[in-house]
């Protein structure tokens, strides 16, 4: 019985990190060109805050600079109701160049993120698996150096999004935001 026990737990653990493993990380990674300005042109997710708050999201920016010790500090700054609110997160790298961690202070969710491809220039895609005490949620973020991107990067995002196992309802590109001047981002 045990024994059965801990095959069961070590297929469910194998099977974890074969979903962790299965995100592809973009090639040669080079992280110093992935710093500066973004906005966050598509979401996609299946988590329950996604669904609840999807009809209220708006277009954000990004700033990703580095840290001394190498991590990703990332500052999102995106309007909710008629102000701008800011958030900071600290990605920290991992053995995988492309690949970061980051638990949430707030929420104590855990975040596996991969920068699956980007050509530094125009656009970043970047896949998170979070997982949390009551389950576990996928989210895809397109971000673009410019406030619009060609359709072929769009269409990009929905279909890695679909592999990914999320669906038409889960995806969402997002509305673009007022001018800098008008809202303060």
């Amino acid at each position: 019985m045990q024994a059965t026990l801990l095959g069961i737990l070590g297929l469910a653990l194998l099977g974890t990190l074969h979903a962790q493993d299965s995100i592809p990380v973009q090639t040669d990674f080079q992280q110093d060109k992935l710093t500066g300005r973004w906005y966050s042109v598509g979401l996609a997710s299946n988590s329950n805050w996604f669904k609840e708050k999807r009809h209220l999201m708006k277009m954000c920016t990004t700033i990703i600079s580095t840290t001394a010790e190498g991590n990703l500090e990332v500052t999102s700054t995106y309007p909710k109701g008629d102000q701008c609110v800011t958030r900071n997160s600290l990605y920290i790298k991992t053995e995988q160049p492309g690949r970061f961690s980051y638990t949430s202070p707030r929420w104590g969710s855990k975040h596996n993120i991969h920068v699956v491809d980007t050509n530094y220039e125009e656009y970043a895609l970047v896949a998170t698996q979070i997982s949390k005490g009551t389950g576990s949620s996928t989210m895809v973020l397109l971000y673009s150096r410019t406030k619009e991107l060609s359709p072929e990067r769009l269409e990009m995002f929905t279909q890695f999004s679909r592999e990914q196992g999320l669906t038409d309802d889960e995806i969402l590109i997002l509305p673009q935001t007022g001018e800098a001047g008008s809202t303060g981002m």
